[in-house]
């Protein structure tokens, strides 16, 4: 397993504890968001492939942010989505799944890449591959005692809670034993 030095971008997960996700907006709507996210002091924004035109937000958003915020790609299913993304300026990619092409590639190319886990043996799989950090997920369906369990043995591994992360449990999740939060939530 080659496992990258801490990066820029890791360290601003650990220190911010959260990841934007921007899913489902035109790419009008785009600019006032990512205007939105700058002015609310988003450091981390994330653009979902399965919304229209995320290479082109990337790409605005890399052009318009950079040195203010990373952006990253999203929901990158396999190979061919995470080198279109990293094209596209990707500073970081962010997956529902382990799939140990996307993990390889995003090594070679020198940026951080967080896979979605759920279990246990995922988790480790994840890290072992060489994953930063990893996207416990679906986080509403677990629950918050289920990261609080997994955190006691997995310690050592930096978890993003990532999916049903809201404005009514944010902060229990950010007084949990997580390290970052995703969406809507990093050690």
């Amino acid at each position: 397993m080659k496992r990258m030095h801490t990066s820029q971008v890791l360290q601003e997960l650990l220190s911010a504890r959260m990841v934007a996700i921007v899913r489902g907006i035109t790419r009008d709507q785009a600019r006032t968001a990512g205007e939105g996210l700058i002015a609310g002091g988003v450091r981390l924004m994330e653009v979902t492939l399965n919304t229209d035109g995320a290479l082109h937000m990337i790409e605005g958003w890399r052009s318009a942010y950079d040195g203010r915020a990373y952006v990253g790609a999203g929901t990158v299913l396999n190979l061919a989505m995470a080198k279109e993304a990293v094209q596209a300026g990707a500073q970081f990619l962010i997956s529902p799944n382990i799939d140990q092409a996307v993990i390889s590639f995003a090594l070679e190319q020198g940026i951080d890449v967080w896979p979605g886990a759920m279990t246990p043996t995922e988790i480790v799989a994840a890290y072992e591959a060489g994953a930063s950090a990893v996207k416990l997920f679906p986080m509403g369906s677990l629950g918050i005692g289920y990261l609080k369990e997994i955190r006691a043995p997995l310690n050592h591994i930096s978890l993003m809670a990532t999916g049903g992360v809201t404005i009514g449990n944010i902060a229990v999740l950010f007084r949990s034993e997580g390290r970052a939060q995703s969406g809507s939530a990093a050690r």
